[in-house]
């Protein structure tokens, strides 16, 4: 006997879904019609999901990796029967890429190499540096924190996983010298931080994860990344620190508020490097959401453990 088909919907209606219906077809389901659909994969937003879903439908794969904004409309408490799965992880690695680009452009002071008009070598040079024998904290060892690790070991950076459960964060690159350590120990490890790569998710317990006492803490040559999300930053103790020169400089592709308003400190600030949101460019996020949705296809078929689950009791 063959086994069962898998229907397998793709939605909003009218979406471009080529590469997703291929991933679902890749996955071992078929692409289906809502109605009659177990899986729904929703390439639209938390404001065009559906008030009422099928009874068939036993999982939703969400497009987004930060789901803050699904629990805010409402979206995954209206069908608490239903598993709903984000997804983190996808675009993990064009993320850590974007964070290693910000953190080699602090270290290696090239904000104001770029805002040079002469040959100012005697003064670049007290300030360029190194990540050979830094110490890189990444806060919140996740996807993206996983695929940043072996990007920074090699450059002879030790790394400091932060995550909330405090277990070794292991897998494919990752080295057995980087220590990890539980969120609820954080504050302990400034003292030996060099530079901060904040990959966290956006709940409660993170908003302004990094606020004024721990910008007080780390050293004047410190550069705090952020690849997450702006709250998770406090903007206002931010921009004191890079103003007194408390830090080095912060290299953020999120901010608070988002978008950045013009004339924002933040824009003139020459320790600052902003980039407007653009470390998961949308010419990249469609291939690498395809390759996630037709693995989660695989394993909702199989019977297996899905990808990215999101629990509602934290919010992610």
């Amino acid at each position: 006997m063959s086994d069962p088909v898998v229907p397998v919907a793709i939605g909003p209606d009218g979406a471009n879904t080529v590469l997703l219906e291929k991933a679902v077809v890749e996955g071992g389901a078929v692409v289906g019609a809502r109605e009659e659909a177990k899986g729904l994969i929703w390439v639209g937003g938390p404001n065009d999901f559906p008030a009422e879903l099928p009874a068939s439908v036993e999982w939703v794969q969400l497009p987004a990796a930060g789901v803050e904004d699904w629990f805010a409309a409402g979206v995954v408490e209206r069908f608490p029967h239903i598993r709903f799965t984000s997804a983190a992880g996808a675009f993990a690695a064009s993320v850590a890429e974007h964070a290693l680009t910000l953190l080699l452009a602090g270290v290696r002071y090239l904000p104001e190499h770029l805002r040079a008009d002469r040959w100012r070598q005697q003064d670049f040079f007290p300030h360029v540096g190194s990540l050979r024998g830094k110490t890189v904290t990444i806060v919140g060892a996740g996807g993206i924190g996983r695929a940043l690790i072996p990007m920074l070991t090699p450059l002879g950076a030790h790394v400091i996983a932060v995550n909330r459960s405090g277990r070794p964060v292991t897998g494919h690159g990752i080295p057995d010298t980087v220590e990890t350590v539980s969120a609820d120990q954080l504050g302990k490890v400034w003292s030996r931080t060099d530079h901060v790569v904040v990959a966290a998710p956006a709940t409660a317990a993170t908003h302004h994860l990094i606020g004024a006492d721990a910008l007080s803490r780390l050293k004047p040559s410190s550069w705090v990344i952020n690849v997450a999300r702006g709250p998770l930053i406090d903007t206002d103790a931010l921009v004191e620190a890079l103003r007194r020169g408390a830090i080095g400089g912060a290299g953020l592709d999120v901010t608070d508020p988002e978008p950045l308003p013009d004339r924002h400190p933040l824009w003139s600030l020459p320790n600052a490097i902003v980039t407007p949101h653009d470390s998961n460019p949308p010419q990249l996020r469609l291939a690498a959401f395809a390759d996630h949705v037709a693995e989660n296809v695989r394993r909702f078929v199989a019977g297996e453990e899905l990808l990215a689950p999101i629990d509602p009791a934290r919010g992610y």
